[in-house]
C-alpha cells in the first residue's frame, strides 16, 4: 500500500498598500483619527525650557489668528485650530495644542510641579518642547516648519523670514534654557522678561 502525503501550498499572502492624502488647513497628521491622551511625566534630559515664558509669550502665538500662505493661497488661521494642531481635531502631526488653556498661577501656594504638569497649558508646553532641537534653534520644528526651512508643513507658509517678531519669541524661548539642573519652573525664568517678573514683565526677544 502506497501513502500519498497531500501537499499544502501556503495561500499567497495578501498585499494591500493604503495611501490616504488630508490637506486641509493643515497636514501631516493622520486622517483617521487622533492620538491617545498623553500623560505628562518631567522632562527627562538635562535641559529645560521656560514654562514660565511659553505660557506667557509662546501660548499666545499658537493661538493667534495668523495669515498663512498654501498654494498661492492666503488665509487666515492658528496653530491651535481644530484644522491644524488641535488636540481633539487637528491633523497636523505630533504637535498637539489644547486652545483655550488657562494661565496657570505661578506665584499659588497651593500649586506645585505635580499639580502644573496636570494642566492643558503644561501639556500644550510639553508638547511644543518636543519640537525644540537644543543646540540647533532653526531645526527645531516649531521654528522649521512654520517658515516651511527644509521641511513640508501641511499648514503652508506661516512666518515669512526669521525676523517675523513670533519667530524671534519662540528663537529666544529655545535659546534660553533652565540653567543645568534646575527645572522648568526655575525661578531662573524671570530673567526672561523685562523687568525680570513672569507675571508682569514683556517677553525678551533679545
Amino acid at each position: 500500500m502506497s501513502l500519498h502525503r497531500r501537499a499544502f501550498s501556503p495561500a499567497a499572502p495578501l498585499v494591500a498598500t493604503l495611501v490616504l492624502t488630508m490637506v486641509a488647513a493643515c497636514g501631516g497628521g493622520n486622517p483617521l483619527g487622533n492620538p491617545d491622551e498623553v500623560a505628562n511625566p518631567p522632562a527627562s534630559g538635562t535641559r529645560k525650557l521656560s514654562f514660565a515664558y511659553f505660557q506667557r509669550c509662546v501660548q499666545p502665538i499658537l493661538e493667534a489668528q495668523l495669515p498663512i500662505t498654501l498654494n498661492g493661497v492666503t488665509t487666515v488661521n492658528s496653530c491651535a485650530s481644530s484644522g491644524c494642531h488641535d488636540d481633539t481635531n487637528g491633523t497636523g502631526g505630533a504637535l498637539r495644542l489644547r486652545a483655550g488653556a488657562a494661565l496657570v498661577d505661578l506665584a499659588s501656594s497651593g500649586l506645585g510641579p505635580e499639580q502644573i504638569r496636570a494642566t492643558e497649558m503644561y501639556r500644550n508646553f510639553y508638547s511644543s518642547q518636543g519640537e525644540v532641537v537644543f543646540g540647533d534653534t532653526l531645526a527645531s520644528r516649531l521654528i522649521a516648519k512654520p517658515l516651511v526651512r527644509g521641511v513640508l508643513h501641511g499648514g503652508g507658509l506661516v512666518f515669512d523670514s526669521e525676523d517675523d517678531p513670533n519667530v524671534r519669541i519662540l528663537r529666544y524661548w529655545i535659546e534660553h534654557p533652565m540653567p543645568a539642573g534646575q527645572d522648568e519652573f526655575s525661578a531662573a525664568g524671570d530673567a526672561l522678561f523685562t523687568p525680570p517678573d513672569a507675571a508682569t514683565g514683556a517677553c525678551n526677544v533679545e
